[in-house]
């Protein structure tokens, strides 16, 4: 279930957390997106204590300095960077990263209405791109603000949001890229590192971004105003050039450094030095240089092109080396190193160049004299150069950019404009001179251009509207404008007279013929018109301006040359005949043809601030103004003067005078109507009329003062909280909306608990509709599964039991396709009840009987289970128990189904002595010596006289048969004279052992009984080797006497075993008959 829980983001901005679907819906408001709700900008109204309120125009005491500031502090306290005069938003720098210019962050502002969401520099640049789309009318962004403000971050944000946000093909985005890139280059070449800013612009720049019908960006163009050239050879301490003498200087290969003659120390050219700040702890310039080098790639420029231009670079540090002595009081070069480098560099010949730089060329009469200069002259010709091929190089790189965004088909005109335009702001130094004089002269006209539009707009609207215009009083900066550049009487026009006159002009004349002729302005004060009071803080070669921003003190040392900017005659033929091919592009030869002197650098700022003006006042404005919080950019420290000081100059308390002249608050009757209609029962939920008497319905019931439609007095229209125009709706005071606002949040919580609980029910019922639809169409899609299921095991067991039935009837056929199946299940069948039934071990002599047709293949079969099972079996017997097998083998070999007592000796196990070594004599086994007993028995021995019994024991070892009596060894016999073995076929345990009747050691056949007749047999048939020589005899045994005689044993069965001698000398045996056979 989706909770309506609400989340701050970093902006600022009120959103609500995603439904279920990845849509969100806010009931106050109407917008539906993919990554949030954008709450209406009135949303944060109530934390207006802490956070402030976002648009100037709310405040309630909007006079008063510093509540503006003070709304401004508690804003940046919160990071909270962005506040709205109306449609114009003002910028603090953070000094940090805020989170606040993701993709995400575009993707909310992208098309929204400009009040929906929190101020953001996107919503601007979203608001110029709709009205561009819908309207189809060009716009215009002007940002501005003082050194360090952030205007290049501001427009770099905006040309992301662009390239991030619009329509895009693949030549589209070629121009994106190239857009993007243009900054990083414009950078290098343009910005430089001042007390106030580590990457400060020194130049003006108007960029136009070209749309097509679609919207998407086609194209674009670029403007330069008054790049600070002076910078080239002069910097204040603690400040640098422009960044891209440095990045060539850290970051260029040993190779492209070696072919510049440049080396990797900054301190050993002299136009970096002079500020004795090489490094900087906030910029990388190794980086930066990798990053503009893949940014001219990008922009179109070839190797070619990029080797000229850096040929330039190097040639201007080279320049500034260029040390001069004096012969006479003329200057003369003293080395040769510079001018060798520069004529490489430049394509041009060296003693021309040298020439030029120590003399100049004058032209009287028709003819051409070369004057030698002094020291001085000589350095400012050499610093003149300098800058004149910096300056123009700028020119003819912004051309190339121009050139490479310019859209490829030229027959296409019809596309729309976005024009950015990044200017430096009103600017006030300790010491201000012709730089600061030009740009505060643009401020005056862009703060004229500013109210002209604002108070247009203004009155447009109420004319729109059909409300009355107020005529608003302010202060009309026309008169400062016309002070400056007013034709002939202007201050421009003083100085371009003063600069043309012959004779010995200076900038002290200048200022005396200022105060001749506009020294009775009301706005213009020198030290000699001031009063006593003022002189005090004026120098003798200074003038006061008083600006719309306040009063600017400007020294006029340097006016005349800063002007002038001239460069001399032979040095622009040197130029001209370059082999460089951007300085034969910079330098057009037609120059020195042209007998007009060129216009002055303050007339030509001048046209071009005008064509500017006629671009904006073509173009719908919208205006970013960017302010800095501190100069020691930290990110926390809000210097409450800086800050005043920059709202004075940047004229913010006029801006918001002009806007709340009228009406704080104004909003279409549907926007209005949509969020506080939850405030009236007549409107709550949904109005069904006509959205003006809805609104009139809703403002009568929160007790707005009545309107009287005609025939107010102007001090009782003074009273009216609120007007109802066509569209809208207009609302005097802030308290007003405030009021509104809290009654808003107060209602909220009855509203909130409403929908939770409607919401809750429709999600509840929602879910279990759902549930059911699917339990249902489950429990369909399970039935037929089971159904399908049933009915293909029924097909496939009737097909089973015809194919069987079949090939029964066709079992005794060979195989055939009718029986075929039936053989197969026949052969699986037994095969199935083999495995089943597999016999378990060598003993299990079962086996299931197989059909006729697998007979020989179960024999086969047979042989292999039972050959496994045997090596199974033997693969498993200890050697132990293999020797007791073995033994058993031979004892059934011997004896099986030949002696009546051997099926119960095969259980028994054999052992290896009956006879433990207690039993022997110690004198008995030291008469054995190292022979080895391998077997022993106590038996009993059979006299050969009259057969009477006698205790014995039968030792074996390896080479023979021992017969001892008790310490004596009555008998041996080898084993070699053994001659055999008889045995009776009875149970008895008599046997004897037949040795040679010729062997005198020897006295006859040994007659011995023993229990265990067949182990010890065994045993003997081993040792001995005589396993076929025992005989198993039936009925009687002879033997062998002394001397040759003869003994018979006869074997008679009976019940019980009786040994004794017979009537006849016989030895008599009856042994009990234990097996049949």
């Amino acid at each position: 279930m989706m909770e309506l829980t609400i989340q701050l983001i970093p902006t600022g901005e009120i959103i609500l957390s995603p439904g279920k679907n990845g849509e969100h819906y806010c009931h106050h408001c109407k917008v539906v997106a993919s990554d949030g709700v954008r709450a209406m900008m009135e949303s944060a109204l109530t934390a207006r204590d802490r956070v402030g309120v976002q648009d100037f125009v709310l405040l309630e005491n909007y006079t008063s300095e510093a509540a503006f500031i003070e709304n401004l502090r508690k804003r940046f306290k919160e990071n909270l960077i962005y506040t709205y005069i109306g449609s114009v938003l003002v910028s603090v720098n953070p000094y940090k990263d805020l989170e606040i210019y993701t993709k995400n962050h575009m993707e909310r502002y992208r098309g929204v209405n400009f009040y929906e969401v929190s101020p953001h520099i996107y919503a601007v640049a979203d608001n110029s791109y709709r009205s561009m789309r819908t309207e189809r009318k060009d716009q215009c962004i002007l940002i501005s603000g003082e050194s360090g403000a952030g205007k290049t971050e501001a427009s770099k944000k905006i040309l992301q949001y662009y390239a991030v946000t619009c329509p895009a093909s693949e030549q589209v985005q070629t121009i994106k890229d190239r857009l993007l890139q243009s900054n990083p280059v414009l950078e290098a070449f343009g910005n430089a590192k001042t007390l106030r800013n580590d990457n400060s612009s020194r130049f003006g720049k108007y960029m136009d971004i070209q749309f097509d019908f679609k919207g998407a960006p086609m194209g674009g163009h670029i403007i330069n105003y008054l790049l600070e050239k002076s910078r080239v050879v002069h910097q204040n301490h603690g400040e640098r050039n422009f960044h891209i003498f440095y990045q060539l200087i850290e970051g260029g290969e040993e190779d492209l450094l070696r072919r510049l003659g440049l080396e990797r120390n900054p301190q050993q050219y002299q136009y970096l030095v002079k500020g004795n700040c090489p490094k900087v702890s906030s910029i990388n310039d190794r980086t930066d240089w990798k990053v503009v080098r893949k940014a001219l790639s990008v922009i179109g420029f070839n190797e070619d092109d990029v080797e000229e231009l850096l040929n330039i670079i190097a040639s201007v540090l080279h320049v500034g080396n260029v040390q001069y002595g004096s012969e006479d009081g003329n200057a003369c070069i003293t080395s040769d190193t510079q001018i060798k480098y520069l004529s490489r560099l430049l394509g041009v010949n060296g003693t021309v160049l040298t020439e030029a730089l120590t003399h100049k060329k004058i032209i009287a009469k028709g003819e051409e004299l070369m004057s030698p200069l002094n020291l001085e002259q000589a350095s400012s010709a050499r610093d003149a150069l300098a800058k004149a091929v910096y300056g123009r190089t700028f020119t003819w790189l912004v051309n190339k950019i121009n050139a490479s965004l310019a859209y490829a088909d030229d027959s296409y005109k019809n596309y729309s404009v976005i024009g950015l335009l990044d200017i430096y702001g009103f600017e006030v130094f300790q010491h201000n001179s012709f730089e600061q004089f030009c740009i505060n002269y643009c401020n005056e006209k862009l703060q004229q251009l500013f109210i002209e539009l604002t108070l247009k707009s203004e009155q447009e609207e109420y004319e729109a509207e059909g409300i009355t215009w107020e005529p608003v009083q302010y202060f009309n900066n026309k008169i400062i404008c016309d002070l400056v550049e007013e034709k002939f009487k202007g201050i421009i026009s003083i100085l371009d007279e003063e600069c043309l006159r012959p004779g010995d002009a200076s900038d002290i004349t200048f200022l005396e013929k200022l105060e001749g002729t506009v020294g009775g302005h009301p706005h213009f004060v020198t030290h000699k018109l001031a009063d006593a009071k003022t002189r005090k803080m004026m120098g003798r070669d200074e003038f006061r301006l008083l600006h719309y921003a306040g009063e600017v003190n400007y020294n006029v040392n340097g006016f005349l040359d800063k002007n002038n900017d001239l460069l001399f005659r032979n040095l622009k033929e040197v130029m001209c005949m370059s082999e460089n091919k951007i300085l034969n592009q910079c330098f057009d030869r037609e120059e020195l043809g042209d007998k007009k002197r060129p216009d002055t650098a303050a007339t030509q700022f001048k046209a071009s601030l005008a064509k500017l003006m006629e671009i904006l006042m073509s173009k719908e404005p919208s205006y970013v103004r960017c302010m800095k919080p501190n100069d020691s950019k930290q990110a926390v420290r809000f210097d409450e003067v800086l800050i005043r000081h920059q709202v004075k100059y940047l004229g913010l308390m006029e801006n918001l005078r002009v806007r709340r002249a009228g009406f704080a608050y104004r909003r279409r009757y549907e926007v209005f109507l949509q969020r506080y209609k939850s405030l009236c029962p007549d409107t709550w939920p949904n109005w069904q009329g006509k959205q003006a008497e809805g609104v009139a319905t809703l403002v009568k019931h929160l007790g707005y003062k009545p309107e009287e439609y005609t025939g107010q007095t102007p001090g009782i229209q003074h009273q009216r909280t609120h007007k109802l125009g066509r569209s809208k709706i207009f609302i005097r005071f802030p308290k007003t909306l405030f009021s509104t606002e809290e009654a808003l949040e107060t209602r909220k919580h009855s509203i909130a608990t409403k929908l939770q609980a409607g919401w809750r029910g429709y999600s509840q019922r929602s879910k279990y509709q759902k549930l059911r639809t699917a339990a249902i169409a489950i429990q369909a899609w399970w039935r037929g599964i089971l159904a399908r299921r049933r009915a293909q095991r029924r097909r496939q067991a009737a097909d089973t039991i015809r194919r069987f039935i079949k090939g029964f009837i066709y079992r005794h056929k060979e195989r055939c396709p009718e029986n075929e199946y039936f053989l197969d299940y026949v052969r699986y069948s037994f095969l199935m009840k083999l495995h089943r039934n597999l016999p378990k071990n060598v003993l299990d002599k079962s086996w299931p009987t197989p059909p006729a047709a697998l007979t020989e293949a179960s024999e086969h079969l047979r042989k292999l289970c039972m050959q496994n099972m045997v090596w199974s079996y033997c693969k498993k017997i200890s050697p132990e128990w293999k020797h007791q097998l073995e033994q058993k083998m031979i004892a059934s070999e011997i004896f099986k189904d030949k002696k009546d007592n051997y099926p119960q000796s095969v259980p028994k196990l054999f052992v290896s002595t009956r006879l433990n070594g207690e039993d022997l004599n110690p004198k008995v086994l030291q008469a054995l010596g190292t022979e080895k007993m391998k077997y022993a028995v106590p038996v009993t021995k059979y006299d050969r006289k009259g057969y009477k019994a006698r205790p014995r024991q039968l030792l074996l070892t390896s080479s023979s048969a021992v017969i001892v009596e008790e310490t004596k060894l009555k008998q041996r016999i080898d084993y070699g004279a053994l001659k055999g073995i008889s045995v009776s076929s009875l149970s008895d345990g008599l046997f004897v052992l037949h040795v040679p009747s010729d062997d005198n050691k020897q006295k006859g056949d040994v007659v011995l009984q023993s229990d265990h007749v067949i182990e010890t047999l065994t045993k003997i048939a081993i040792c001995a080797d005589k396993i076929h020589s025992i005989n198993i005899n039936q009925g009687s045994i002879k033997f062998t006497l002394a001397q040759g005689k003869e003994g018979i044993i006869d074997f008679t069965p009976g019940s019980e075993l009786l040994v004794a001698k017979a009537k006849n000398g016989h030895l008599s045996v009856t042994a009990p008959r234990l097996n049949s056979r």
